[in-house]
C-alpha cells in the first residue's frame, strides 16, 4: 500500500499511541520512546540538494523528533506534504505527544548524503515522497548493507539533538552497529577488524559528544547475535557473537571481546 495520506495518518497515530501509553504508564519508572535518526548532509553545494536535505531531514528525523518535543510537526514539511497531511491531527493531540520523556533512544547507524531528485510520489521511510535521494560519495567504507562509515556523522547527530532541542531529555543509544561478512578463520576465531573499527570510531564519536555537553546516559550496541533482520532474513550479520545457523552454535567475534573489553577498562581506548 502506498499512499501518503495514509503514511502520515499512521505516523501520527503511532506517535499519538505513545502518548496514550505514557500517561497509562506515569509513576512506572523510566518511560521514553526510540528514533531511527540519521545524520542528513547534502550530497553537494547546490541549492536544490541544499533544499533536498532539508526536506529529507524533516521527513525521517523532524516530523517524529518535532511534535515529541516541541509540540509541533514541522511547517515546511506540512506545506511540503500538502493535501496528505491534511485533517491528520485532531484538536489535542499534539498535547497527547508531548508528554515529558524521561529518555529518548537514538538508533543510528550512518550518515544519508541527500540530492535532488527521484519519483516525488515514491514512499521513503513510510511518509511521502520528498523529491530526494541519497547517494554515497567516493572515499567512504560502505558496509554490507550499503551504509556508508561515517562515526563523524554520529557527533554531528547527537549535538544536532543538543543544540535545536532545549527540552531534550537523557539519550540512550539503542541500536549503533554494522554489518559485514564475517567468516570463521582457521583458528575457529571470527577476526571482524572491519566491526571493531566501526565500533571503536563511534564510540569514540559518542564520547566526543559527551565532551560537547551532550547528556548520553548509556549505549547497546547492536547486536549481541546475528539474527533475523527485517526484509534481509539471515543475510546480514550485525552480531558481535557469531551464530551458525545451522548447528545453533556460538562462536565470541573479535568485535565482541573489545566490547567487553572496552567495558571493564571503563571507556574507549584512544
Amino acid at each position: 500500500m502506498r499512499d501518503g495520506h495514509a503514511a502520515l495518518l499512521a505516523a501520527h497515530h503511532l506517535l499519538l499511541s505513545h502518548g496514550r501509553a505514557l500517561e497509562v504508564l506515569d509513576g512506572a519508572g523510566d518511560v521514553g520512546i526510540t528514533l531511527n535518526l540519521t545524520d542528513a548532509q547534502p550530497g553537494s553545494e547546490r541549492p536544490e540538494d541544499l533544499a533536498a536535505t532539508q526536506r529529507f531531514d524533516g521527513n525521517i528525523n523532524r516530523w517524529f523528533l518535532d511534535p515529541l518535543l516541541r509540540g509541533e510537526y514541522p511547517d515546511d514539511m506540512v506545506r511540503w506534504y500538502g493535501d496528505d497531511a491534511a485533517d491528520v491531527v485532531r484538536p489535542g493531540d499534539l498535547e497527547v505527544v508531548n508528554r515529558p520523556l524521561d529518555f529518548l533512544g537514538v538508533n543510528y547507524y550512518y550518515r544519508t548524503f541527500v540530492v535532488a531528485g527521484g519519483d516525488p510520489s515514491n514512499l521513503r521511510f513510510g511518509l511521502p515522497g520528498i523529491d530526494a535521494h541519497s547517494i554515497i560519495p567516493d572515499g567512504f567504507e560502505v558496509t554490507t548493507m550499503g551504509w556508508p562509515v561515517v562515526p563523524d556523522g554520529f557527533r554531528s547527530l547527537l549535538g544536532r539533538l543538543h543544540r535545536d532541542y532545549p527540552t531534550l531529555p537523557p539519550i540512550y543509544i539503542t541500536e549503533n552497529g554494522a554489518a559485514f561478512d564475517d567468516e570463521v578463520a582457521a583458528d575457529g576465531a571470527v577476526h571482524d577488524d572491519r566491526r571493531v573499527s566501526y565500533l571503536r570510531t563511534h564510540l569514540a564519536a559518542v564520547r566526543d559528544a559527551i565532551d560537547d555537553g551532550v547528556d548520553v546516559r548509556g549505549y547497546f550496541v547492536w547486536s549481541l547475535l546475528d539474527n533475523f533482520e527485517w526484509a534481509e532474513g539471515y543475510a546480514k550479520r550485525f552480531g558481535v557473537v557469531r551464530v551458525d545457523y545451522d548447528t545453533q552454535e556460538r562462536i565470541v567475534k573479535d568485535s565482541g571481546r573489545f566490547y567487553a573489553e572496552m567495558i571493564a577498562a571503563g571507556g574507549v581506548p584512544d
